[in-house]
């Protein structure tokens, strides 16, 4: 018997496009990140959302004078995320993780790299990919701003677990240090699911 061909790391995105939006929209820029805001460029610097989804946290980035580029590979999220946000001037990206091809091609540097809900998307090979991908794309004194999912996997997802050590280590074998860890409940309440924040730079 062959084995089924092994889910895409955006496998159910697109089909559940419209509730997913919903649910990501239902909380705000400022309760998802509370844990990190300190660590967000306060002065007007290139940002990149990597796994955008709806636009949620590239519009308020966009809204705080922030030159944004959202990358989304669904391309059910990323069109509806660019007619909620129409009113923000944020560049939208069909680019993904581990290579980020796209993007990387250009040689563009970010102050702030951004990766929500990602990371537990992609096996281990494709992490230590990403991580170099990242810190390819971060600028000298850039940081990096990610979230890791922990919990029960949803039906047709593909997720992996994660943890805030491995992550750290592949940050350190690509030169960025640990400035923040943090642990939070899930907050959208959904039952055994909690959050690892890390900022690295």
């Amino acid at each position: 018997m062959i084995d089924p061909k092994p889910l895409a790391s955006t496998a159910g995105y697109g089909e559940a496009a419209d509730t997913l939006v919903e649910q990501y929209e239902s909380v705000s820029f400022a309760d998802v990140h509370r844990d990190v805001l300190h660590l967000f460029p306060s002065q007007p610097s290139a940002i990149l959302d990597i796994g955008a989804g709806s636009g949620r946290d590239a519009a308020a980035l966009a809204g705080q004078g922030h030159v944004v580029v959202a990358a989304e590979p669904t391309a059910e999220l990323r069109a509806l995320g660019q007619h909620i946000h129409a009113d923000r001037d944020i560049e939208w990206v069909d680019d993904s993780l581990p290579a980020m091809r796209a993007l990387r091609s250009r040689g563009q540097r970010f102050n702030l790299i951004l990766l929500t809900a990602v990371w537990m998307h992609l096996d281990g090979q494709q992490r230590s990919l990403a991580m170099e991908s990242v810190a390819d794309m971060l600028a000298s004194e850039g940081r990096v701003v990610l979230s890791l999912r922990h919990g029960p996997v949803p039906a047709g997802r593909r997720m992996f677990k994660v943890s805030a050590h491995e992550t750290i280590e592949l940050a350190r074998g690509h030169g960025l240090s640990v400035v923040h860890l943090s642990e939070r409940e899930d907050p959208h309440g959904r039952q055994g699911v909690h959050w690892s924040y890390l900022g690295l730079e």
